[in-house]
């Protein structure tokens, strides 16, 4: 099976395509032209597909030729401190535009599957009372997360009368060796031991770490049930941020230093500081029922939450210490 994935260099895409090397696959990975093979990929056992522009490619019928199926990881991403003059612009650019070019030539050439990643933001930024489930009305708050509706929408309208069946991941925050953003500096916050005023926090988030995303991906590639469904996913266990901070703690062998701050105090802090939106995601819940995903797939994580977070913890503090 011939497998193309785009965003392969990128922190969930690296994972997954050494997972699919790893299982037999044939992998044209997508890179930026003179940008050289993506790091920590093994040498020789993919092709690379070197392109200037994502959002302004047009060569794709002639490089999907002979591909059984394509994973789109590439995306404008989500950032906290947003600098464009026009946010939703640029993410309709790459997430919208770019995503219906590919989908489109991906139908013409015959694609059997197209698996796309997009976003639990899509499903709204908060849970009240219960859990998000797969196909619950979205609720979108933002422009990166209206982006990504609006593609999952597109490939839905392409899916009528194709052949291709597409597929859509929705994940929460994804976890593991070698990521950034906001877990990282929290696993660098408590390496430096510094007292943290989350203890008061009871809120409840789900995570997903890139090992069981990637083997989620995996099954979607294959299992005949996928085909033309949104799945959310996740390890099935929740933190309150108290909880992950303190588990954090116990890896990093310290003591917890959590201290109990309430969390309106928290968020009046926060504001004040220009930092509403990362308080935001501490103290709130957002969670994911993954119950279609046993149901339909016979899929449940293939690796625990604690081992998870020991992985994702030690290759921080490896990186913070030049290992």
């Amino acid at each position: 099976m011939r497998v193309l994935v785009t965003g392969c260099s990128g922190f969930i895409g690296r994972h997954l395509v050494n997972r699919l090397v790893d299982e037999g696959y044939s992998v044209d990975c997508v890179v930026r032209r003179g940008s050289g093979p993506p790091p920590a990929l093994p040498a020789g056992a993919v092709s690379l597909v070197e392109i200037d522009d994502l959002a302004t490619e047009t060569d794709w019928p002639s490089r999907l030729q002979g591909v059984d199926a394509v994973v789109h990881l590439a995306a404008r991403v989500h950032v906290m401190d947003e600098t464009a003059a026009d946010p939703l612009a640029s993410f309709r650019r790459v997430n919208v535009d770019a995503s219906r070019r590919l989908a489109e030539a991906a139908v013409a050439a015959g694609v059997k599957r197209f698996v796309y990643l997009s976003s639990i933001k899509v499903n709204g930024e908060r849970t009240l009372g219960r859990p998000f489930r797969a196909d619950d009305q979205p609720a979108p708050e933002d422009p990166y997360a209206v982006s990504k509706l609006e593609a999952e929408q597109l490939l839905w309208q392409l899916a009528a009368g194709s052949a291709t069946e597409f597929v859509v991941i929705r994940p929460p925050l994804v976890y593991g060796p070698g990521v950034k953003g906001n877990f990282a500096r929290l696993v660098r916050l408590a390496m430096r031991g510094l007292p943290l005023p989350l203890g008061a926090l009871r809120n409840r988030r789900s995570m997903v770490s890139v090992d069981n995303l990637v083997d989620f991906i995996g099954v979607c590639l294959v299992h005949p049930g996928a085909a033309g469904q949104v799945f959310l996913v996740s390890d099935g266990h929740d933190w309150s941020s108290a909880e992950l901070v303190r588990a954090i703690e116990i890896e990093l062998r310290g003591r917890s230093r959590l201290f109990r701050v309430p969390a309106v105090l928290l968020s009046m802090l926060a504001r004040l500081l220009g930092r509403h939106a990362l308080m935001t995601r501490l103290s709130e819940s957002l969670q994911v029922d993954i119950e279609k995903n046993r149901e339909l797939l016979g899929w449940q994580p293939v690796q625990s939450w604690s081992e998870a977070l020991r992985r994702a913890v030690r290759a921080v503090v490896q990186e913070g210490s030049g290992d």
